[in-house]
């Protein structure tokens, strides 16, 4: 059998339940898209935005309804390996990526404070930008489970806040733009597990700052996702539901509970209302 078919094979079977049948729970569950649809699918080349090109791509195939995909993949200013590794992987996977460059490698590398964030944040305003030139009306990331997990908790350990990482989310920049993340229900455990078992390799972070820490020795990997990780798996040995009772937490929040809140109409306290309740 032809190894692309046999990948997009264990999608459908042998990982039925633990990957094929949580992404369409997540498309379905978040309406995350519509008949007509164009998506940008954002491929930086790891596994996980690999595996969500591979999902839409059989959707499309199998689904209910037409929608448009492009596959897009941001060079912010990869060495020629990592970029040469993401084009062997698009050719395997039969991805049809459409390439283009930025300089925001080079932009970011003399940045002291916060060079990951800045990153981050000029590289979705890149993808919005270009995905809108082509027509798309939405781009799908492949942030997965954990990292919503992941993120829920960093909010509350390092900005004093309760804050989710959405399934979807309307772009504030680009006007008629969505952000999707169809991954959303989708364990990272899963995704290694399917790579694995394909004999596939992916790029891991492949900025120049990392590279040039790693040459001078000075890379430890203490980031605060990482810390994360590692809470999360030393938790998940006294009780193995915690990274989706976690999830569940911000499913089942009661506000008459709560402190204190912010909506779009301002900051609400509890006492504000506390004494109207009394008989």
């Amino acid at each position: 059998m032809d190894r692309t078919k046999a990948i997009e094979q264990s999608i459908i079977k042998k990982y039925r339940k633990q990957i094929w049948r949580k992404f369409v729970k997540g498309v379905q569950t978040y309406d995350l898209i519509q008949p007509g649809d164009k998506i940008a699918v954002c491929i930086s080349g790891g596994k996980d935005s690999m595996l969500m090109a591979k999902l839409l791509q059989e959707l499309k195939r199998h689904g209910k309804f037409d929608f448009g995909l492009v596959f897009l993949s941001m060079d912010p200013g990869y060495n020629e390996k990592n970029r040469q590794k993401i084009e062997e992987n698009a050719k395997i996977l039969n991805i049809p990526v459409q390439f283009f460059e930025s300089d925001i490698f080079q932009v970011v590398t003399n940045i002291e404070k916060s060079p990951c964030y800045l990153c981050a944040r000029m590289r979705r305003g890149f993808l919005y930008a270009k995905a809108k030139e082509l027509g798309c009306n939405k781009i799908a990331l492949g942030h997965h489970f954990d990292d919503v997990i992941e993120t829920i908790l960093m909010g509350m350990f390092y900005g004093s806040q309760v804050q989710t990482m959405m399934p979807k989310l309307h772009s504030t920049n680009f006007e008629g733009m969505e952000l999707i993340r169809p991954m959303y229900l989708i364990e990272e455990k899963d995704i290694i597990h399917w790579c694995q078992y394909n004999d596939l390799s992916f790029i891991q972070c492949a900025c120049r700052f990392t590279e040039e820490m790693e040459e001078l020795g000075e890379v430890h990997h203490t980031s605060k996702r990482e810390e994360m990780k590692n809470l999360l798996k030393y938790l998940e040995t006294m009780n193995p539901n915690v990274k989706k009772n976690v999830f569940k937490s911000v499913e089942n929040v009661n506000l008459a509970t709560i402190i204190a809140y912010s909506d779009d109409q301002g900051r609400h306290h509890f006492l504000d209302t506390y004494d109207k309740g009394e008989d």
